[in-house]
This record gives C-alpha cells, structure tokens and sequence, in this order.
C-alpha cells in the first residue's frame, strides 16, 4: 500500500502545477485574444481565489502541513475551480468573495459610473483620491453636476477663444 501512497504524491507533483499554473496561463492567454467577457472573467477570478488560497497557504503552514493529503485536496478543488464545464471560480467569486468583498471594503470605485471612471483613470492619484472621497461624502450625483458644469464651462472657453 506504501507504494500507492508514494504514486498519488509523484501525481501530485506533476498534475499540481500543470492543473493550477500552466492550463490555467494558457487559457487566460486565450482569454485575453478573445472577444468575449465571460471568459476573461473566469480567469481573471480563478487567478484572484488561486492568489487567496497561496497567501491562505503561505500564512497557515503549520497547520496545513498536520491536513492529511492536502495537495490532493488542492489539486482537486484546483480542478473544479479551473475547469469551465464546473464554473467552479465563479461560483466562489460570486457566493463567497463578492459579497464579503463588498460588505467590508468601502469602495467608492463601486458606485461609479463608466464615464466617472474613464475621468478618473486620466487623473493623479491624489486627485483620484481626493475625488473619491467627494464621492463619498456628497454621493455619485454631486459628482456628475460638478463634471457636467466644468464641461459646459470648458466648451464656453472654447467657444470664446
């Protein structure tokens, strides 16, 4: 029986990376030349929780290495998690990491809009701080009067020039 043992730890050494790194970059390469959004979303949330359970790992090695057969319980769950007929990535995502994601980050990039964000991603840092907490204090609105006013101002400049 010692020698099944030592065959499922040699599977696991090669499956391992090959299920969690390699199928997964060569997919997500795909991905990205692909003109459609699901699948970039799978990706990009199997990177995301294949991230949270290395730092999970990284942080709890003490007690993972008392789990028995750990790496065949992560290379499973690695395979349910990357294999698109199981959805298994955003099933996680959309259940368990959106929610509390949500639920405990204030994040004011959530209540934007597409044009909001296009502005913000042309401006400093500071600045996109600085508006993002106007944001916050003032609501979504404010902003967009505000937006609306120094455009219509803008184009008064233009105008006159």
């Amino acid at each position: 029986m010692g020698w099944f043992w030592a065959l499922v730890l040699r599977a696991n050494a090669l499956a391992g990376p090959f299920v969690m790194l390699l199928y997964p970059l060569y997919a997500s390469i795909k991905a990205i030349e692909s003109p459609f959004k699901e699948d970039d979303q799978l990706w990009l949330t199997y990177w995301v929780l294949y991230s949270f359970v290395t730092l999970l790992e990284l942080v709890a090695a003490p007690v993972i290495a008392w789990i028995p057969l750990w790496s065949t319980i992560k290379l499973a769950v690695a395979a349910w998690l990357v294999l698109p007929q199981f959805r298994g990535g955003i099933i996680v995502y959309e259940h368990y990491v959106r929610p509390y994601f949500y639920r405990t980050v204030q994040n004011a990039d959530a209540k934007l809009t597409d044009s909001q964000r296009k502005f913000l991603s042309s401006i400093s840092p500071e600045a996109r701080n600085s508006v993002a907490q106007f944001i916050d204090d003032n609501g979504s609105d404010a902003f967009d009067k505000i937006m609306a006013a120094a455009t219509a101002q803008s184009r008064k400049n233009r105008g006159s020039s």
